[in-house]
């Protein structure tokens, strides 16, 4: 499902990416030093961004690497700051 991504700090276009497991907004924000990836996970409002290394990075990431990433047990679901 794709739909526009709103947000006071979204200068470029998005969307949103759901599925029954998660749902993300993701725009280019363009208010830093150059244009990054602005992600929001819609159901905590947490927000990360990510520059183009860190998104070239994911690309070649080894299967492995992000099943690794995906489990939720890992970090997301722990009690404490996060």
């Amino acid at each position: 499902m794709t739909t526009p991504a709103d947000g006071p700090e979204n200068s470029g276009s998005g969307g949103t990416v759901a599925s029954e497991f998660a749902s993300v907004a993701a725009a280019v924000d363009a208010t830093a030093n150059g244009p990054r990836l602005r992600l929001e996970d819609l159901r905590t409002g947490k927000v990360r961004f990510l520059d183009a290394l860190e998104l070239e990075t994911i690309v070649w990431l080894p299967d492995g690497h992000l099943t690794q990433l995906l489990d939720p047990s890992a970090d997301r679901w722990r009690e404490g700051p996060g």
